[in-house]
C-alpha cells in the first residue's frame, strides 16, 4: 500500500511525470512512454466546457462522418460521461433546446449508453461471452487485421492509440475488420480498445463489439471500401493499396449458430437489486467518500451528499497490472483527481482497495459494475447513494435495444 502525493494541476507534462513515477510499472507504454491525449483533458471544468461548446446542429446527419475532420458531428462527450463527470440525466436535460431531429438522434445515443449499463448490471461477466449468436468465422484468418498499409486502418489506429477516442463509425470499421473479415477473437480486439479508449468501459465496449460482430444480433456488420469512400472521401485515393484494396468487396460472413441467452437478459426478477437503492441507504456515519472511476464528477451523489468529508480514490495496482492500460487513460484520471483536489480534500492511494479501505466507514455512490458490488460487500460502506440512472432498470426483456426501450417510461422512449 502506498499513499500518493497530490497530482499537479493545469500542467500536462507534470501530470505525465506523476503518472510515470507512481504508476509507470503498470502502464502499457512503460514509464518512459506516458503521454496524455492531445485531444482531451481530464476534469470537471473540461467536461462542462465540452458540453457547453458541443454544437449538435446537424448531429443526425453528420455523426457518422469521418473525414474531413471538420465535418464530424460526434459530440466527443463520451470520456466525460464514462467517468461520471457528465451524468446521463444531466446531459439529456442540457440538450433540450437542440433542434428536434438532432436532439432525438443524440438522445438515442445516450439511451444506448444507458442500455449498455443495464445489460452489464444484469449479466455482469456474461457480457464477455456471446449473448445471442456465435460470431462469424473466417477461412482466412489475418495475422494482423489492422494493417497499417491500409490508409483506413492507419488513420483509425493512429487515433485510437494517439487520442484515445474514435467516432462510432470507425469503431465499427475496426471491430468488423478484426473479427468479421480478419477472423480474430472479438474479445482480443475489445481488449485493445479497452486499453486505449478514454471512454473505455466493459459495458459499452463489449456491447458495441457484440453488436458489430453479430454476437448480439445475428447480423454481423460488414466493413468494405464502400464505407470508407462514403464517410472519408479522398482517403482511398491516398492509400498505397488503392489499386489492390483488400476490402474492395464486403466480407462473405454470416453469424454462427444461436446460443442460449442468459436468463437475466430475457427477464429480470429483481430490477430493484439490479438498479440499487432509490434513496440514501445506510445505518452509520461515514468518515470518507469512496470514489471509483465511474464517480469522479462534482455531481456525484455521494460527493454532493457529503461535501465536508474527504474523498478517497485507490488505484488498484493488481488490476491495472493485468489490464496494462495506456498511459493516456491514467493521465486523464490523474488530471480529473487533481482538479477535484482543488475543491475538496482528496486522498490518493495505490494498492489493494480492500486493504487500503479496510476499517474505514465509507459513503459511496452505488455503481452498476459487478466488481464494485463485490468490493463494496467486503468494505464498511455505511452509506450508499443512488446511482443517477437515466431510466431505472425494469424487469422486461433486454435482448435487444428496441425491446428494452419499449419498457422505458414514455418521456425516455421519446428522445425528441
Amino acid at each position: 500500500m502506498s499513499v500518493l502525493p497530490a497530482v499537479p494541476v493545469d500542467d500536462r507534462p507534470a501530470v505525465e511525470a506523476w503518472v510515470a513515477e507512481h504508476l509507470g510499472d503498470v502502464v502499457l507504454e512503460g514509464p518512459e512512454g506516458v503521454r496524455g491525449s492531445p485531444a482531451f483533458t481530464g476534469g470537471q471544468a473540461a467536461a462542462d466546457a465540452a458540453l457547453r461548446d458541443a454544437d449538435l446542429r446537424g448531429y443526425a446527419s453528420r455523426r457518422s462522418e469521418v473525414l474531413p475532420v471538420e465535418r464530424r458531428g460526434a459530440s466527443r462527450l463520451s470520456p466525460y460521461i464514462r467517468h461520471g463527470l457528465l451524468p446521463l440525466p444531466h446531459v439529456w436535460d442540457e440538450v433540450a433546446s437542440v433542434p428536434a431531429r438532432d436532439r432525438g438522434k443524440f438522445r438515442d445515443e445516450l439511451l444506448w449508453q444507458e442500455y449498455a449499463r443495464h445489460v452489464y448490471a444484469r449479466v455482469g461477466g456474461g457480457l464477455g461471452r456471446p449473448l445471442r449468436h456465435v460470431p462469424p468465422t473466417s477461412s482466412n484468418t489475418w495475422p494482423e487485421p489492422w494493417v497499417r498499409t491500409m490508409a483506413c486502418m492507419a488513420l483509425t489506429t493512429d487515433e485510437l492509440r494517439g487520442d484515445g477516442w474514435l467516432v462510432n463509425q470507425t469503431r465499427m470499421w475496426l471491430s468488423s475488420q478484426w473479427t468479421v473479415r480478419g477472423g480474430r477473437d472479438w474479445r482480443e480486439g475489445e481488449d485493445r480498445f479497452f486499453r486505449h479508449l478514454l471512454d473505455g468501459s466493459r459495458a459499452a465496449n463489449r456491447l458495441g463489439w457484440q453488436w458489430t460482430v453479430g454476437a448480439g444480433t445475428g447480423r454481423p456488420y460488414g466493413f468494405a471500401r464502400w464505407q470508407v469512400e462514403k464517410r472519408a472521401p479522398g482517403l482511398c485515393g491516398r492509400c498505397a493499396l488503392r489499386d489492390r484494396c483488400p476490402i474492395q468487396e464486403f466480407p462473405d460472413a454470416s453469424s454462427g449458430p444461436s446460443v442460449e441467452s442468459p436468463e437475466s437478459l430475457r427477464t429480470d426478477p429483481d430490477p430493484h437489486r439490479t438498479g440499487g437503492p432509490t434513496t440514501v441507504d445506510g445505518d452509520g456515519t461515514p468518515e470518507a467518500v469512496w470514489l471509483t472511476a465511474e464517480s469522479l464528477g462534482s455531481r456525484d451523489p455521494a460527493l454532493q451528499g457529503r461535501p465536508d468529508l474527504p474523498a478517497v480514490f485507490v488505484f488498484d495496482h493488481a488490476r491495472l497490472a493485468g489490464w496494462r492500460l495506456s498511459g493516456k487513460r491514467l493521465v486523464f484520471l490523474a488530471e480529473t483527481l487533481g482538479e477535484l483536489a482543488g475543491r475538496r480534500d482528496v486522498e490518493l492511494h495505490v494498492g489493494d482497495p480492500a486493504e487500503v479501505l479496510a476499517g474505514r466507514r465509507l459513503a459511496a455512490t452505488w455503481t452498476p459494475v459487478p466488481g464494485w458490488r463485490r468490493l463494496a460487500d467486503r468494505l464498511d460502506v455505511v452509506e450508499r447513494h443512488p446511482w443517477p440512472w437515466l431510466a431505472r432498470p425494469h424487469g422486461r426483456s433486454a435482448k435487444s435495444f428496441s425491446a428494452w426501450r419499449k419498457a422505458l417510461p414514455a418521456d425516455r422512449q421519446r428522445g425528441a
